[in-house]
């Protein structure tokens, strides 16, 4: 069942979701005052062991351990990361935190350790990644840009629908296209009780049965596209999402992961992260990069300025001979026997 309602407050073309697309200023002072005691889950997420409910699954699990102790609850708040060990290894502050750009092929699962034994992203990573977790998740049967970070809080705050960020995907379907019923997502739907926000959809061409459509949303529900395409009688054979807020797959080969530069990190989460690293108990101690202290680059030099007047051809021919006689020189008379000039 599907049933068609007014847009919320933030609509896919509105001034308040186009604030997110800007760069943060990481510069301006910060108010928040630094924690003293946080949730064990949080902390661990924050120091890159992996999301919130990953780490109270662990804990379940009897994984983690203070000070040579079982954990058995996630119930549990902690000042300080001493003394606390995962699988036996202790916890450190949290380093420096890096965001990387993944090209997902079909086929993989977005989770760490799957019950069914399929294989997942993560067993895919060149072994020389640190651990990572990532940005949201892509099913199984869909492909294309997966954001991986060491930072938990960073993930989280990517994921939650407040934030604002674009998620744009290229999907095949498989149906008959009604124009009006695409545009009619822009007001947001619910389908079978679930209540999905505006989204952007656009046909781009069709090839024979299947068509391909540009679609753009700001939360991540699970298989969210696939459920809204089907309340309209499209099935989605194909799914690959191009760009997760301003990071871009662009031309990245499938199956390759490629780190994103700091500076293009800081610029657009800079704010979040100096707010995160007080607020954590395991990235207080972290340096935040300060853009100003960036290196510039260099102007370009300037290009020589061509003749604003065209060449004479007969003047620069003349000038050739000259030159051309110079190098050869005068001709110089030979010494020995002189030539004869006739006289006795």
């Amino acid at each position: 069942m599907i049933a068609v309602g007014p847009a919320r407050a933030y609509g896919l073309q509105s001034k308040k979701q186009d604030r997110y697309e800007r760069p943060f200023d990481m510069t301006k002072d910060n108010p928040t005052p630094k924690a003293t005691q946080e949730r064990i889950a949080k902390a661990l997420a924050r120091a890159g062991i992996g999301s919130r409910r990953e780490v109270e699954r662990m804990i379940e699990a009897g994984r983690v351990a203070i000070n040579g102790q079982i954990l058995k609850s996630p119930a549990c708040v902690i000042e300080t990361l001493d003394g606390i060990a995962v699988d036996g290894k202790p916890v450190m502050q949290a380093e420096a935190t890096r965001l990387w750009r993944y090209h997902k092929p079909r086929g993989l699962v977005s989770t760490h350790h799957d019950p069914n034994g399929r294989p997942t992203v993560f067993d895919r990573l060149p072994s020389h990644l640190p651990r990572v977790i990532s940005v949201g998740r892509l099913d199984l049967n869909s492909e294309g840009l997966l954001l991986l970070t060491n930072d938990g809080a960073l993930a989280r705050w990517m994921e939650m629908p407040t934030t604002g960020w674009l998620r744009r995907y290229k999907v095949r379907v498989h149906g008959a296209i009604d124009e009006k019923k695409l545009q009619g997502l822009a007001e947001g739907v619910v389908v079978d009780g679930v209540v999905y926000e505006p989204i952007e959809a656009r046909l781009d061409k069709i090839s024979g049965s299947n068509a391909w459509l540009s679609v753009g949303l700001r939360e991540g529900k699970n298989r969210e596209v696939r459920r809204v395409l089907a309340s309209i009688g499209l099935e989605v054979n194909r799914l690959i999402r191009t760009a997760y807020g301003p990071f871009t797959l662009g031309s990245l080969p499938r199956g390759a992961v490629v780190e994103i530069a700091t500076k293009a990190l800081y610029t657009h989460c800079g704010g979040i992260l100096g707010q995160m690293a007080d607020q954590s108990i395991a990235g207080q101690n972290r340096k935040i990069p300060n853009p100003k202290k960036w290196a510039k680059a260099k102007p370009k030099a300037k290009l020589r300025s061509r003749r604003s007047t065209p060449r004479d051809p007969m003047a620069s021919a003349e000038s050739a001979t000259k030159v051309n006689d110079k190098a050869k020189g005068a001709a110089k008379p030979m010494r020995g026997n002189r030539p004869k000039d006739g006289r006795d």
